[in-house]
């Protein structure tokens, strides 16, 4: 009875998504949550279905994520990332159509840090004269 599972670590910002893709009918479920309830605008759910409608295997895996940090836009990038990542193990000829599309390139921008001196990042106290 064992069940063949691929797995893939995706990361974004702050967020870290832990996808497992098993065999099934193609429902993706985040943290315990049908993928409709967790996202609320409908690019975010395209994004997380990136790399699977890219591949043709939307309908061949149950896809189940694990995501902690970060806000929502992070997540489905890490989401995407996760699931690029495994889908590497299931086939090695999805790594040229993803990498193409830029699915396997962990995004390095992260939010700059705050300077002494500045209000934020960049963001300085309001000049006055007197």
């Amino acid at each position: 009875m064992a069940k063949v599972q691929y797995y893939g670590t995706g990361r974004r910002k702050k967020s870290v998504a832990r996808c497992r893709l098993v065999p099934g009918n193609g429902n993706i479920v985040i943290n315990d949550r049908p993928i409709d309830d967790y996202f609320g605008l409908e690019t975010l759910k395209v994004i997380c279905k990136q790399p699977l409608v890219l591949t043709e295997t939307i309908g061949k895996f149950n896809v189940l994520v694990n995501v902690r940090g970060g806000g929502f836009t992070g997540q489905a990038g890490a989401i995407r990332h996760g699931i690029a990542r495994a889908l590497l193990k299931v086939e090695d000829s999805f790594r040229a159509p993803l990498k193409k599309a830029g699915f396997l390139t962990r995004d390095p921008r992260m939010k700059e840090r705050k300077k002494y001196g500045l209000k934020k990042a960049r963001r300085a106290p309001q000049f006055s004269k007197r």
